[in-house]
């Protein structure tokens, strides 16, 4: 609502926006462009051209230009300023009140042919203008918006002397060091009522009080008002950056209430989400590197790298590469097997089970604190408003008319709509372009394991023994980078791309467009981040072949094979270097330097236009800075990087245990990376009003449910887990993992290679090889079936499969659980709703009674008047019951006084 106190301003760049709740003017100084009106709310930025609104809500208080009073009775516009504003007064002569649509495009017209030559020849130069609403209509709005205001009186909800209280009141107590110094973070029993606004009872609302004392008054009166308004909001900024945008208040719980009361709602609720997440990913992050450390203590003690690090098991294994590479022994692959032990441990299933139920645990706890929040700022029976269309919307929609008004000639003015139809052609696209756009990451994953293959076998070739000896962690590491860079690259691609396919649907309100491009760019995004991971995890290794029957791309690219080690431990680089890379990257230097740099770029524009040399030298006003600042670009960008971080945190958890520990010190970075980009980098959005954080709760559940899917795989498929376990209880002799490592051996005989294929070098060791071995369940070449898939390989799956189902049903029904154990509502917040409903009704019923008293000693006083006889009677006052009437119908706010 646009509050007295807070009045609107907004900046007009060469051109001029009238914005109002009824209507929209936008005139541009190009003779070509023609005037358009669009009826209904337009609250954000549009990018496509139709409409581009450039007003804004500033941070600062010194306006000095045009003050202007829209009235519901008369229209009056007041020079406050220098002269050289006069030619906007002439313009600015346009009712607040409805007006019809011939009349008001009558009124554009006469404000176009008296004005446009007066305004549109200045050259450059930025307008500011300040727009008030009178009371009366602030209060019929409020009727329609349902806004909920306080009682004047505040009343106990909140009951103190039970034992759960006493032991939240000890806790507050000990955490006080870490809660900012702000007010709202005190502990209070006692509350304002909230209850519908009704021009009938704004008597009982303490903010009717306040806007008498701060509105009514003479003019030099009213404008140090708002100044003093303006200096409160300056403290307030003030207070944000001291306790909430600085790096020395990491530790501190965030002021939630006060970000609310200077962002609105809808901010307020992407911080309390964001902290919550912060503040639950300290669990995760300490049973993620107990994990670790158990890896790392156990890491001597594990028998499968013993057996590869042992000099005396001289097993000779089968090149990885044709021709170039010679064959190799298995104790080189020591390093290897070591690190992948502190990843693929016994450990990491326990912690998967543990973030399954953690994601859980952070769901139901969002949900309750997402309710309290709701209580505390009387979100409770807030609902949605109905969304107006938007102009692109109402454009086409203006567009179909006229096409068919062109067709049928018909003057018959009929309510149109796009249908599916319409919508056909864009629907089609945005199908062939999404596929299009994921083939295209697909392509690019394909074209690094192209690059892996090349450069490993050029790496074999080369003559420097460091060289060849570290093959495999240079492919790794620099494919990874290289991810990395195609990641970030796409990301802006995508973001691109995916609100472009949203304009081109031309969705109706504001909610369904902004749900669509988040469904979109999730999903462009995710794929494009999780792409490599995914085939690292579950592809790679796995469509190879064997030695003498290799699988090759392009008749000339052999596949690449895990390490003996296998997999895991190249996804846990590759998932170290995108999640890293993201955050410190994308998230934090992208956000620091691209505000800062684009500030600097709209600074030094503004220069080059063409000010006078005087205009250009006098020091800027605090709102003529402000205007410098980056736009507020909504809170997308925000949501999505944290969802694609929760991705990494639970997705492939099991094969990185250390990624909510990078997720929290990423976090607490970023809280205070936002808040000062929001405090100092861009300008102060529109507040917005919202219960919950919409679509992104149910992009949280489903990321979730899936990682508990991924996770069972990672586990079955991806790790050595199920081989260790299927040996150690069917074929270990003596129940122990020794001979672990020479069973998952297979043989392969070195004169059945391909023509072509074998080793350049064969006597690499000395002697001539006759069998090597590779890592798979195959028949030897002595049996009868050589080389076809053993009896072992078929158990180890059947294991695998049956693992993944009872993995992802246990988990699954444990999540169930913990959703039904804890209530969505925290009792103590139920139990103040209920009571605050009975102290509201006990309210209305006192001032229905009064009401009643003064009608019956009314009515009690005509009939002694009428009975009387003395000739003074004609001398007594009025009725009470008429003389409070006709006062309460001017003064509601007096009733209570006369009462």
């Amino acid at each position: 609502a646009w509050l007295p106190q807070h009045p609107v301003q907004h900046a007009i760049p060469s051109s001029l926006h009238l914005v109002g709740p009824s209507f929209i003017f936008q005139q541009n100084n190009d003779p070509k462009h023609t005037s358009r009106l669009f009826k209904g709310y337009l609250t954000k930025k549009e990018r496509d051209g139709v409409l581009h609104q450039m007003a804004w809500p500033p941070q600062s208080p010194d306006l000095n230009a045009i003050e202007m009073v829209w009235d519901e009775m008369d229209c009056r516009v007041k020079a406050k300023g220098p002269t050289n504003a006069q030619h906007l007064l002439e313009l600015l002569q346009v009712c607040w009140k409805a007006i019809s649509g011939d009349d008001l495009m009558k009124l554009i017209k006469r404000i176009h042919q008296e004005c446009a030559k007066e305004i549109f020849k200045a050259k450059g130069g930025v307008y500011f203008v300040k727009i008030h609403a009178p009371w009366n209509v602030l209060c019929r709005e409020a009727e329609f918006m349902k806004l909920k205001m306080p009682t004047k009186k505040v009343y106990e909800v909140k009951q103190s002397n039970s034992i759960v209280e006493k032991i939240s009141t000890l806790i507050s107590k000990i955490l006080e060091p870490l809660h900012p110094h702000v007010e709202e973070h005190q502990p209070k029993n006692i509350k304002h009522l909230s209850h519908t606004f009704s021009r009938e009872k704004q008597h009982l609302d303490v903010f009717n009080t306040f806007y008498c004392q701060l509105t009514y008054f003479s003019t030099h009166t009213l404008t140090h008002t708002h100044a003093h308004t303006y200096n409160i909001c300056e403290y307030l900024l003030q207070l944000l950056y001291e306790e909430w945008a600085n790096y020395s208040v990491f530790y501190k719980y965030q002021p939630i209430g006060l970000v609310r009361k200077y962002f609105g709602e809808k901010i307020g609720l992407y911080f309390a989400w964001l902290g919550l997440y912060t503040q639950m990913l300290i669990p995760a992050s300490l049973v993620g590197v107990i994990v670790f450390l158990y890896g790392c203590a156990t890491v001597d003690d594990n028998i499968p790298s013993m057996e590869i690090c042992h000099p005396r098991n001289n097993i000779t294994m089968c090149p990885l590469c044709d021709r170039v590479c010679s064959y190799w022994k298995l104790s080189t692959a020591c390093g290897t097997a070591r690190a992948s032990h502190l990843f693929d441990n016994p450990a990491t299933v326990f912690f998967s089970i543990f973030m399954a139920l953690w994601a859980a645990m952070f769901m139901e706890h969002w949900k309750r604190r997402q309710m309290r929040l709701n209580y505390e700022w009387d979100l409770t029976g807030f609902e949605d408003e109905e969304d107006h269309p938007r102009a692109e919307y109402e454009f086409k929609v203006m567009q179909k008319s006229l096409r068919k008004r062109q067709k049928s000639q018909d003057k018959v003015n009929t309510i149109e709509k796009l249908t599916f139809q319409d919508r056909l052609p864009a629907y089609m696209t945005n199908i062939v372009m999404m596929l299009l756009m994921i083939g295209v990451t697909f392509a690019i994953v394909f074209g690094v394991i192209l690059y892996r293959i090349s450069t490993k076998a050029a790496l074999h070739m080369s003559s420097s023994l460091i060289t060849r000896n570290h093959v495999q962690l240079t492919v790794k590491t620099t494919a990874a980078i290289i991810n990395l860079v195609v990641i970030l690259i796409l990301d802006e691609v995508y973001g691109a791309v995916a609100r472009w396919l949203t304009v081109l649907e031309a969705p109706k309100t504001d909610k369904s467009f902004e749900e669509r491009l988040i469904f979109k760019t999730f999903i462009l995004k995710f794929v494009n981040a999780f792409s490599p991971i995914i085939y690292i995890a579950f592809f790679r290794g796995r469509l190879v072949g064997r030695p003498g029957s290799y699988l090759y791309v392009f008749d000339s690219y052999r596949m690449e094979e895990c390490a003996h080690g296998g997999c895991l431990m190249e996804l846990c680089i590759q998932l170290s270097i995108t999640m890293l890379g993201k955050q410190l990257i994308q998230n934090n230097l992208f956000e620091i330097g691209i505000p800062k740099l684009k500030k600097l770029i709209r600074y030094i524009r503004s220069k080059q236009g063409a000010f006078q040399e005087e205009e250009r030298q006098k020091k800027l006003t605090r709102y003529e800075t402000d205007h410098f600042l980056e736009p507020f670009g909504g809170l997308t960008p925000e949501y999505m990087e944290m969802i694609i971080q929760f991705g990494f945190v639970t997705l492939f958890v099991a094969s990185f245990p250390l990624a909510p520990l990078f997720a929290l010190l990423n976090n607490i970075i970023e809280i205070r990376l936002d808040a000062k980009k929001f405090v100092t980098e861009l300008r102060r959005p529109v507040a917005a009003r919202a219960k919950d954080i919409g679509i992104w709760y149910n992009i949280l559940r489903g990321v979730a449910k899936v990682a508990v899917i991924i996770n069972a795989f990672v586990i079955s498929f991806t790790s050595d887990f199920i081989p260790r376990m299927v040996y150690q209880y069917m074929y270990s002799p003596d129940g122990s993992m020794h001979g672990f490592v020479n069973h998952t051996l297979s043989y392969f005989n070195v004169s059945h290679f391909q023509d072509g294929k074998e080793p350049m070098d064969p006597s690499h060791f000395g002697y001539p090889v006759v069998i090597c071995r590779y890592k798979d369940y195959r028949e030897p070449p002595w049996s009868n079936t050589p080389y076809e898939l053993s009896k072992e390989f078929w158990a180890v799956l059947a294991v695998r499969l049956a693992f993944v189902i009872v993995f992802q049903n246990v988990v699954m029904l444990m999540n169930d659980i913990v959703d039904w154990l804890i209530p969505d509502i925290p009792k103590d917040i139920s139990l103040q709703i209920h009571k605050e409903k009975i102290l509201l009704v006990e309210l209305f019923m006192k001032e229905e009674q009064g009401k009643s008293y003064i009608i019956d000693s009314s009515t009690s006083a005509d009939g002694k008047e009428n009975c009387s006889k003395h000739n003074n009677n004609s001398k007594v006052a009025p009725p009470r019951a008429q003389m409070v009437m006709s006062h309460s119908s001017r003064h509601p706010n007096r009733f209570i006084l006369l009462r």
